[in-house]
């Protein structure tokens, strides 16, 4: 999977998390939790709806990882083969 689809499938599941917010304007190594003012229930919904789309696994240990647009991509890319 290339790091554009993943970036895309990010997105899309960041817009049901944060519909109001303007994605097209999140900086790339912004943190995503603080700018787009999102809790950490709603960052765990993120985090289930890429697992279930992208079809990989994200333990608890590397949420912390998974701060911003960059570091998301790069994860997952690492993680979907």
């Amino acid at each position: 999977m290339t790091d554009a689809a993943i970036k895309s499938a990010i997105l899309e599941c960041l817009s049901k998390v944060a519909p109001e917010a303007d994605l097209a304007a999140l900086p790339a190594n912004a943190n995503i939790r603080e700018t787009l003012d999102i809790d950490s229930f709603d960052f765990l919904r993120l985090l289930i709806a890429l697992s279930g789309k992208l079809g990989v696994e994200i333990p608890e240990a590397d949420y912390a990882k998974l701060g911003t647009l960059e570091s998301m991509t790069g994860y997952l890319a690492k993680r979907a083969g």
